[in-house]
């Protein structure tokens, strides 16, 4: 936040002006947040294609160590170089992948919401989500290091998946139990792990307590490269258990198939079964 209200005090208000947001998710959420305030547009340049905040309508920002999604304005436009996107590190690919394959639990939460809480829903935005979520984990192997072709495939699922929040006039379709369990990881792990990273792993886990098909899930995120468990996030197990426990405390005004929460035991075994600890 405290980059956020430096950059106010530096853009001059006589001036019309709009913002670029050139680098990773941090620096577009920067961007995106300072250009709502100062209402002005901003233009999305992203250098990785790591998770769906390129072209979301809400920022990740920190402040006082805590970190909140505050709701903004998406960007009028995407400039996404896949040149450039295909030669930053796989695991930042792998874990825009993990970010849009989550999609398949956010919205099954949605739904869920809806019949039970007469939530706000949207059809159309539910099945472009949906859909997005299908159609990379059916081209899983197609995923590939250094390829500017892999790097299309994900910035327009990513920009699909911005699209979808903007139908729906909130993140519903694109953020669920899984973004429940990811924020608490963040809050409770010592060093966490990448957003599309951990969305990915409690994607699996949440498609267990819905009675999906979690192996799909996990076998989509093996085949990619990104992380399917505990070890592979390079967090402790104690973690995962508390994340789980705790995650029905985040945004509970949001019901996803968490309900009132999970015991200790009950997660315990739910990641056991679903291979996330041994």
């Amino acid at each position: 936040m405290e980059k956020v209200e430096q950059l106010i005090k530096e853009i001059d208000p006589k001036k019309r002006v709009f913002l670029l947001g050139v680098g990773g998710g941090k620096t577009i959420d920067i961007a995106k947040l300072a250009s709502q305030r100062i209402k002005s547009s901003f233009i999305s340049v992203p250098t990785a294609a790591s998770h769906d905040g390129i072209v979301s309508s809400r920022a990740s920002i920190t402040k006082n160590s805590i970190s909140a999604s505050i709701e903004a304005e998406p960007p009028v436009a995407v400039v996404a170089d896949t040149m450039i996107i295909s030669q930053a590190p796989h695991k930042l690919l792998a874990s825009g992948c993990g970010d849009i394959i989550s999609k398949c639990t956010a919205v099954r939460d949605w739904e869920l919401a809806h019949r039970l809480k007469n939530a706000k829903f949207s059809e159309y935005a539910s099945h472009l989500s949906m859909m997005t979520a299908k159609i990379l984990m059916n081209s899983a192997q197609s995923i590939k290091p250094g390829n500017t072709e892999s790097a299309r495939m994900v910035v327009k699922a990513l920009v699909a998946s911005g699209v979808a929040m903007s139908i729906a006039g909130s993140s519903q379709p694109a953020s669920g139990s899984e973004h429940k369990f990811n924020h608490a990881l963040n809050t409770i792990a010592p060093k966490p792990a990448l957003h599309g990273e951990q969305c990915g792993v409690g994607s699996i886990m949440m498609m267990y307590l819905h009675g999906g098909n979690w192996q799909k899930i996990r076998q989509s995120l093996e085949t990619i490269g990104a992380p399917v468990n505990a070890e592979e996030l390079g967090i402790e197990p104690e973690y995962i258990i508390k994340a789980l426990v705790a995650a029905h405390t985040i945004r509970p005004e949001r019901y996803t198939i968490l309900g009132t929460g999970l015991t200790k035991e009950a997660a315990i075994k739910l990641a056991r079964i679903t291979q996330v600890i041994d």
